[in-house]
């Protein structure tokens, strides 16, 4: 439908143009055909259809060759002026019509969508589908494009596909401002392409997120969607659909603040394995049980408020007008005012959550509250990315950026899908269960945050290990762990989950016998993650690593040397 509306739309626009210059060429030389002439020798002639057209071809075009074959009568010449002028109106005519179709903007829209479409079939590798570029999917696409994987984006506003367009990324990344609830923009974005590995709808409006969702799940029904959304009706719509990877911002830092309260080291735990890659945690406070005031009972607020009186969180409400849904003791007021505060019982308080939707008076709130008790455990809600050097001023020892959340959660889910069952498994066990894999990580990769990725033992993920699942061959995770470059060392990597068809195997040991098709979830160093990708593809490494055969020629050798890898065998 798209493909043709831009040729379609030209042909209906300059309809009318063409026949009125069909008309005056016709008109022009059928006049030129019957009005007589003379030769070179004065004797009558009359000019034939092929000189005649050939004559208005290159006098109306205002080329001008003179008069052919023979010079013309003052008959022919009347004619000639009079087919002048005509031709002149009826080209203007044209040209203006073609001018004015050429900044027309459904024209100018229908040129777009099909450059886009002819940029989104030229993609020829895995990529994702990110409905909305705002500040979520903003982050979501530049994380994505530092690993490498390719997106395609649609948004309904043409600033933000602009900026898109200036952003300095490593592939150029197909962009269309278009309205995501239209199935035909879905299609056009590439949804049922076989390279479409997945899709985020990270629109600020939930109904538009459940449309992109309905349709994702109708038109391409086993394809991954990952749905943003801050309304629990709207969420359970997008259940009735089969959508299993939900994001509710408000909801999810609501669990992470009630994990941090219940289980401090599963928290950091967390923490740990979200955070960006090599960068270091920084150590924080532990949220303390007690007295604790929110103030703003929005969506943020609702969300959460069930999270933490589940803790037996002894909360106190404080927003401009009461509610009825709110079932906890009210304060009519913002938070930034002294009094309210005390008549909160901040004295006693041992947190304060400044959870608004403006991030000036959040500032106010715990500035205020700081104030009269500097102890308190302080949690910010930042609304808007652009106040991020504010806050980072402020350094609250929680802040909520809802986008940051959802960007964080739809990565993962994205690119490392065991992850978040992983994160699940976390939520459900001890501090010291947690405390032990920490210390575990940190023993093998190091003080900074680990990368964290899964690989199926497949021919995909793992070609050099088809020969050896198919001839029998016992190999157990351990021998796999190897170092290439010299077997006798371990690679700095913790497998944290093994998941053979649906049974998971947590921290598997290194005497796990291991099968094709499964797939393992890891937590290593940036290196220690090439070099066994290396062993996974190459015959040679493979070799070495499991059987020590001679064969070795070096991973360190052939890093060096710039070589590829050797296919498997």
């Amino acid at each position: 439908m798209h493909s043709n509306s831009a040729i379609l739309l030209i042909f209906r626009r300059m309809r009318a143009p063409l026949i009125v210059l069909i008309l005056i060429y016709a008109v022009s030389v059928f006049g030129l055909t019957v009005i007589p002439g003379a030769d070179a020798n004065g004797k009558p002639w009359q000019m034939g259809f092929f000189h005649a057209f050939y004559f208005i071809s290159y006098t109306a075009t205002t080329i001008g060759f003179g008069e052919i074959p023979y010079a013309f009568t003052d008959a022919q010449r009347m004619w000639v002026t009079f087919s002048i002028y005509l031709s002149v109106i009826g080209w203007a005519y044209a040209i203006g019509t073609l001018l004015g179709l050429v900044q027309d903007r459904a024209f100018q829209h229908a040129i777009t969508l099909q450059r886009f479409a002819r940029s989104v079939r030229g993609v020829r590798e895995p990529f994702y589908l990110v409905c909305g570029y705002g500040e979520t999917g903003q982050m979501l696409c530049r994380a994505l494009d530092d690993l490498n994987r390719r997106f395609v984006v649609i948004d309904i506003d043409p600033a933000r596909i602009d900026e898109l367009e200036l952003q300095d990324l490593r592939a150029d990344a197909p962009g269309v401002a278009a309205d995501a609830r239209q199935p035909d923009n879905l299609l056009l974005a590439g949804l049922t392409s076989r390279h479409c590995a997945g899709v985020a709808a990270l629109t600020s409006d939930d109904e538009a997120n459940l449309a992109v969702a309905a349709a994702t799940r109708l038109l391409k029904r086993d394809l991954p969607v990952l749905c943003r959304v801050t309304r629990p009706e709207i969420a359970a719509n997008m259940k009735s659909f089969g959508i299993a990877h939900i994001i509710n911002p408000f909801e999810t830092f609501g669990e992470y603040l009630a994990l941090a309260i219940r289980s401090p080291g599963s928290y950091q735990l967390m923490e740990w394995l979200t955070a960006t890659p090599g960068s270091e945690l920084e150590p924080q406070r532990e949220p303390a049980r007690g007295q604790w005031i929110l103030c703003g009972f929005g969506r943020f607020g609702q969300a959460i408020i069930d999270d933490l009186q589940a803790e037996g969180i002894d909360l106190t409400v404080i927003q401009p007008e009461q509610s009825g849904a709110c079932a906890v003791r009210q304060l009519v007021g913002v938070g930034n005012e002294r009094q309210v505060l005390e008549a909160a019982g901040i004295d006693q308080a041992v947190g304060i959550i400044a959870g608004t939707n403006n991030d000036i008076v959040n500032l106010a709130i715990v500035a205020t509250a700081e104030e009269i008790k500097p102890a308190l455990f302080t949690v910010l809600r930042q609304n808007l990315q652009s106040n991020r050097m504010l806050f980072s001023t402020f350094k609250a020892d929680f802040t909520v950026r809802p986008a940051e959340i959802i960007a964080h959660e739809c990565l993962g889910l994205l690119t490392t899908p065991l992850l978040a069952r992983f994160l699940a498994e976390v939520k459900r066990r001890d501090d010291a269960w947690s405390d032990a894999v920490v210390a575990r990580i940190v023993a093998t990769c190091g003080q900074r945050v680990p990368t964290t990725w899964n690989v199926a033992l497949d021919a995909g993920g793992a070609p050099s290990l088809a020969g050896e699942f198919g001839s029998g061959a016992r190999i157990e995770l351990g021998s796999l762990l190897r170092d290439p470059a010299d077997r006798n060392e371990r690679l700095a990597v913790v497998p944290l989950l093994l998941l053979r068809a649906a049974e998971q195997h947590l921290l598997p040991a290194d005497d796990f016998v291991l099968r094709a098709g499964d797939d393992i979830l890891f937590a290593s160093t940036r290196d220690a993650r090439s070099r066994l990708h290396g062993t996974l593809v190459n015959a040679n490494d493979r070799d070495y690593v499991l059987h020590g055969r001679a064969q070795r020629a070096g991973w360190l050798w052939r890093k060096l040397a710039g070589e590829q890898p050797t296919p498997a065998a």
